[in-house]
């Protein structure tokens, strides 16, 4: 597992581009440092009664589902296997190998690809399946991502009280 050290992103950014990478770096570092440090116990219980599958390793899976898709499949047309086939979304669901450390490690690798899928690309540059820009589906991804950080925020405060950005 990687160090995460948040950087707010550069508040003269003239690179819109970058300025969309910075701001979900910063938020996917976020979302680790929700999860890092739990026992698969905690990282893995369902606290709220009305939403069974909301753990803070079920979210963290379903962000790697997100980037998968929408960045590299979509916006790169990459040959990789969707994480969310079906109905309901089973990118959700934990298996008895998702620990905590195996949780992160795959959201990081999907990092790695989603910089793939991005390299050479500007924001008006079209998704594979021409649909949408590149600019939208990052703005997209960030959203996705800073509105889960947000279920991240309560799933940490009820398992182990710790609270903060």
């Amino acid at each position: 597992m990687t160090t995460h050290h948040r950087h707010w992103p550069d508040e003269r950014a003239t690179d819109e581009l970058r300025l969309y990478r910075e701001f979900l770096q910063f938020l996917r570092h976020t979302a680790v440092s929700k999860a890092d440090g739990l026992g698969r116990a905690l990282a893995a219980a369902a606290p709220i009664a009305t939403s069974p599958r909301l753990t803070a390793l079920g979210v963290i899976k379903h962000l790697t589902a997100v980037e998968r898709h929408w960045i590299s499949i979509v916006g790169a047309g990459a040959a990789l296997p969707s994480l969310w086939p079906g109905s309901p979304d089973p990118s959700w669901d934990l298996s008895d190998a998702d620990s905590p450390q195996a949780v992160i490690a795959a959201y990081e690798a999907g990092w790695e690809h989603s910089a793939a899928a991005l390299a050479g690309k500007s924001p008006d540059d079209l998704s594979a399946d021409g649909r949408r820009t590149i600019r939208w589906l990052l703005a997209h991804v960030t959203k996705e991502t800073a509105r889960h950080v947000g279920h991240l925020d309560l799933l940490r405060e009820l398992a182990d009280g710790e609270v903060g950005e």
